[in-house]
């Protein structure tokens, strides 16, 4: 049976679907068959029939797995690699997978960076400083911070397939495109510094120890300050050839630069192994390596030969060069300088050996002040503190102000470089298990290496040769050299070389990583480094590198530039380890590593770490590089391009809104933090483009982008129909936002019919407790025209649904007279008439609208209307003083209206009223009961109508308003029609002449039209231009007793009301009224848009306004 059926579905889709194959893109996730005969012959006897309709978008899994399986990621610049070699007509080559293991492509790399420049040129002097205690302590919370974030990016890096990109692509797809951006350039920042100190490092050993006399500045003589600029002058001049040299290796070829890191690193390896084993070798043989000191104060080895004052040559004594260096003559008799008369001279070994006790003596801290005297402890010395200082240049001196924090900067660099394996993640066999594995054995390895060399040193060197940071009191020796076996020379050379490899190594990762993130397209202002060679070499991002560059080597100082890169990696490591708590703590789905030693209070521990140690090392450098990644973290949220990474920072801020609206459905919130919070109705044309643009900049005036904003719209029609419609809608709404800059949500509502539509988004807009407690929507334009009768009711019926939901209901009137926000007022009025309490909406909407820069200029006045037994000077002293304790500036003042007799005219207009209503429930009567409706409306307007006047009113006809079949012509607003019969003959009218209700004699075939126009409404009462229209409006008194009186009372109460607001409020800006409430039962609809227009007629920017049921401004703070 299922096989009939199967045939039966396969056998109707052939035919049907010949020639209806359109091209698909080659992929081999999609199938590209042309037909529905080839589908169902590929699919056929694989038991695939029910799902063949799909395979467009759901292909087999048997055709996923190969390529899902073999994935490889390829190194970045590859692709473009490839494509010139294509190019050259290299296509027979092949492009292998990588194969590099865990060995050679994460663990000897992390080693190469990790050991260098600190550990051979400063760190013997900082266990000399800073005491073995405090170097174990410096160096175990430096490694504790790698540690713990190899563990965090491991499992990161386990998490997914790593493309090329290591660290930044990590961080990056983690935290999001803001947060990977900026830290994305702070590693980069921080790996171009690396390389700057590196290259200070190799300069330090070519002119200090290797060839001293290639120095420019000259040095021989100088002193202090001068010394000190002709060494960092020398560094400047050698640093730029350097730097120069090097980076015209990279851009000749990298492939040199990776040829010669193996030899580099075998360099460093064996200078290790050469400390190591003169370590070994003090023990039973220490090295001869002495040092004079003159009382306690270490001696330069260059002033003297010997260390002593006087030699005995056969039986006389002679003086020797020291003595000469601190006295004026060579005789015995001569002026010396009184701390060497004062003081010994002895002579002490600088290696004592690692049996020889010296740990007890190196194990505490010898802080110092930049140019003291490096003192030997245990030592005491003869001292006169009122004796000026001389011969400073004859001892070793502290070239720097030493404490522990500034250890701390010079020493972190020096375990940086873990990140070198998972920049190699492209070139990897099995990034997911080399990484974590490699990059943690090489930690562990590195650490267990420094913390030894720690002990040791403080074990086997003695103190005053530890704190001679140059090795001026060894013979000019690299002080770690001394302790090298077989000779000093195979330390300066292996840190000489392993120096400039890592500069190389600098200057050929940093470029890349550029390239990385400016062919992400997040900072635009970076794209033009993405750019390169033919074979995708960074030219422009090597170029932009130098310059970086070249500003560590203008500084010269190793040890103030160390700081400055361990800002920007100390950064770049804090949020490797948020970015691990994050996906941990919020246990996205995604989140799935291999690597399962991981915890979020690891990581945790880590970031903390890591920004303790960033304000150790300096506190304003870490408040520098704080400073840049915000800047750039800004620059991409406004500027950049929007990417979708489902990083976890679009996760936190989920659980960070749950949790706010979790919180926020505890209660209704306090008056004081109450705002609007607008849904804003707006009307689409058949194009769905918005039709009242205005509303959206007055929502943004209102609004200054603080709280809810949902801009609502409603479609006609069915779900499935008319989705595609729906869609362009919102677009259009989402545009005209940004236009108007309107920060909020889009929400478009399809429905069978508008007024549920907009019942639907007024009820369930919003979400939990963030949902709108005001309704914007335009009044409507044209309800008086017959076709547009919908538009009315469906207002009404926004009013009712707002009040019996006790939302604020805001109506503005004439919405196209509303300023554009690029509009300013520079002077005028806000007039608000308070005429029944609202909550304070109606004081509280004029000080937002003046928050905004169109409104700041117009001052605030309030009216209020006083009754005949109202006090209105006691009225006017209570609302000021309410006012000042509301911290509001305005204007009051308070209105008194009358009881006055109602006028002729008002019974006039609620006539015309009444007769239109009827002629609008008219049109849903049958065609039999219309007859009778309209003959009936007719006897009594013909009547009315012949008892005016004729001499004051003339005679106008036009055509019926509504034919028999519903069809109608618009006419003027105030126009209504009073049709005798169906076959009558039209005559046509100007609908600009203005024209008043005529008495005229009417033949039984003839339309009989009454016309109020603005015109004749503006000179107020037509009846009051002679008494003898007057005498004969009261003849109209049997009609005027059929009329109903609370329609003739609300007639005369807003026309009244209008009259007074007018006259004070004509030239105001903009006019905030009490929007009376809508009729209880559906028979006074009509009536009710009458009683508003007249309310507003004649002012200009009318806002209507409706309280929700509650306080919104309260006098306590």
């Amino acid at each position: 049976m299922l096989n009939n059926l199967t045939e039966c579905e396969e056998g109707d889709g052939g035919p049907n679907s010949q020639g209806d194959a359109t091209s698909k893109e080659s992929s081999p996730f999609i199938n590209s068959s042309t037909s529905d005969v080839e589908k169902s012959q590929q699919y056929d006897g694989k038991n695939m029939a029910l799902f063949e309709e799909e395979m467009d978008t759901s292909p087999i899994v048997a055709s996923v797995l190969s390529s899902l399986a073999n994935y490889s990621n390829l190194t970045q610049g590859s692709k473009e690699h490839e494509e010139a070699e294509n190019n050259e007509e290299a296509r027979k080559k092949t492009v292998q997978a990588p194969g590099m293991g865990t060995i050679m492509g994460v663990y000897l790399p992390c080693m190469q960076n990790i050991l260098g420049v600190i550990l051979f040129l400063r760190m013997t002097w900082l266990v000399g400083v800073g005491g073995v205690l405090g170097t174990f302590v410096i160096v175990f919370m430096c490694c504790s911070t790698t540690m713990l974030t190899a563990i965090s990016m491991s499992a990161i890096a386990t998490n997914g397939v790593v493309p090329a990109g290591g660290s930044y692509y990590m961080i990056s797809r983690s935290l999001g495109p803001e947060f990977g951006g900026a830290v994305g350039i702070c590693f980069y920042l921080g790996t171009t510094f690396a390389g700057a100190m590196y290259i200070l490092g190799c300069i330090e050993i070519l002119l200090i120890y290797i060839v001293p006399a290639a120095a420019v500045f000259k040095m021989e003589g100088l002193e202090g300050a001068e010394a000190e600029a002709a060494l960092l002058n020398n560094m400047r001049v050698y640093g730029t050839i350097v730097l120069s040299l090097m980076s015209l290796v990279v851009f000749v070829g990298v492939k040199y630069v990776n040829k010669l890191a193996l030899v580099f690193f075998a360099c460093v390896i064996l200078s290790i192994l050469a400390v190591y084993a003169g370590v070994i070798k003090t023990s039973f043989d220490p090295p001869d390596f002495p040092v004079c000191v003159l009382g306690n104060r270490t001696l330069v080895s260059k002033s003297f030969d010997i260390c002593a004052k006087t030699i005995e040559q056969g039986n006389a004594t002679v003086t020797t060069k020291l003595w000469r260096a601190f006295c004026d003559s060579e005789f015995l008799n001569a002026t010396c300088d009184d701390y060497f008369t004062n003081n010994n001279v002895t002579q002490i070994q600088g290696i004592p050996g690692v049996t020889s006790g010296i740990l007890a003596e190196n194990l505490f801290s010898m802080f110092a002040e930049k140019n003291t005297f490096v003192e030997k402890r245990g030592i005491t010395a003869v001292l006169d503190p009122e004796a000026p200082l001389t011969n400073t240049n004859r001892y070793v001196l502290a070239d720097i102000t030493s404490f522990f924090t500034l250890l701390v900067g010079i020493y972190f660099p020096s375990v940086t470089g873990i990140m070198a394996g998972s920049n190699r993640s492209g070139d990897l066999q099995d990034a997911q298990k080399s990484i974590p594995v490699g990059t943690i054995m090489a930690i562990t390895t590195t650490s267990i290496i420094y913390m030894s060399s720690v002990i040791l040193f403080g074990a086997c060197v003695d103190g005053v040769v530890l704190r001679d940071k140059f090795g001026e009191g060894v013979n000019g020796n690299l002080v770690i050299g001394t302790l090298a076996w077989p000779s000093p020379w195979v330390i300066v050379f292996g840190s000489f070389f392993s120096t400039c490899g890592a500069g190389l190594q600098s200057l050929t990762g940093a470029p890349r990583l550029l390239q990385a993130i400016s062919r992400d397209g997040i900072i635009p202002f970076l794209r033009v480094f993405g750019h390169g060679k033919a074979n995708g070499e960074p030219t422009w991002a090597l170029l932009m590198t130098g310059c970086i560059c070249e500003i560590g080597i203008i500084i010269a100082s190793l040890d103030s530039v160390a700081p400055i890169l361990s800002m920007f990696f100390l950064m770049c490591y804090m949020f490797v380890n948020l970015a691990c708590a994050l996906q941990t703590l919020l246990r996205t789905p995604n989140w799935r590593p291999r690597f399962k030693f991981y915890h979020w209070a690891l990581s945790l521990l880590g970031m903390s770490l890591c920004l303790t140690l960033m304000f150790l090392c300096s506190w304003y450098y870490a408040i520098i590089a704080m400073v840049i990644a915000g800047c750039i973290y800004k620059y991409i949220e406004f500027c950049g391009a929007e990417k979708e990474w489902g990083d976890g920072i679009r996760g936190i801020s989920l659980s960070a809104a749950r949790y706010a609206l979790m919180r926020l459905e505890q209660g209704p919130p306090h008056t004081k933090n109450w705002r609007p919070q607008i849904l804003v109705l707006m009307g689409l044309d058949g194009e769905q483009n918005v039709e009242q643009p205005r509303l959206l900049s007055l929502t943004n005036q209102l609004k200054a982008g603080k709280g809810l904003t949902i801009v609502g719209a409603c479609v006609e029609g069915t779900y499935l129909n008319n989705q595609p419609q729906a869609q362009k809608a919102d677009q259009s709404l989402r545009k005209l936002m940004e236009i108007e800059k309107v920060k909020g949500f889009s929400q478009v509502v399809i429905s069978s019919n508008l007024r549920d539509a907009t019942s639907h988004l007024i009820q369930a807009g919003g979400l939990g407790g963030l949902r709108h407690n005001a309704v914007l929507v335009s009044f409507p334009k044209n309800w008086k025209h017959a076709e547009d009768h919908h538009h009315c009711r469906n207002f009404i019926e926004i009013v009712r649904e707002t009040t019996a939901a006790q939302l604020a209901l805001l109506v503005p009137k004439n919405i196209s007279a509303y300023p554009s926000n690029g509009e300013r007022f520079t002077e005028g009025y806000i007039d608000v008439w308070w005429i029944v309490h609202d909550g304070g909406m109606l004081m509280l909407l004029p000080f937002l609208l003046r928050q905004h820069k169109v409104w700041r200029k117009c001052k605030m006045r309030i009216f209020t209307v006083a009754q005949m037994d109202d006090n209105s000077i006691q009225m006017k002293k209570d609302l000021m003083t309410f006012l000042y304790h509301l911290r509001f500036d305005a204007e009051v003042e308070v209105v008194e209206m009358h009881d006055g007799d109602i006028s002729a005219y008002t019974y006039e207009k609620t006539l015309v009223m009444e007769q239109r209503s009827q002629i609008l429930k008219e049109m849903h009567l049958t065609k039999n009961e219309r007859e009778r409706e309209i003959q009936s409306i007719t006897d009594v307007s013909r009547g009315s109508i012949r008892r005016k006047n004729p001499s004051n009113l003339h005679p106008q006809r036009s055509i019926a308003e509504e034919s028999v079949t519903g069809g109608g012509e618009e006419k003027p607003e105030e126009e209504v029609q009073l049709i005798q019969g169906k076959n009558a003959t039209p005559t046509p009218t100007s609908p600009t002449s203005p024209t008043a209700p005529t008495p005229a004699a009417m033949s039984p075939g003839e339309e009989v039209q009454m016309t109020w126009t603005d015109e004749m409404e503006k000179t107020s009462n037509p009846a009051v231009a002679n008494p003898e229209s007057i005498k004969d409006m009261f003849n109209m008194k049997p009609e005027w007793e059929n009329l109903n009186h609370a329609n003739v009372r609300h007639m005369h109460h807003a026309q009244r009301l209008n009259e007074v607001i007018v006259k004070k409020s004509q030239e105001a800006k903009l006019v905030l009224l009490n929007m009376p409430g809508p009729p209880r039962n559906r028979k006074g609809e009509e009536n009710y848009m009458e009683f508003l227009e007249v309310l507003t007629e004649g002012l200009n920017r009318v806002l209507l306004v409706r309280g929700g049921g509650r306080e919104v401004i309260t006098i306590y703070s």
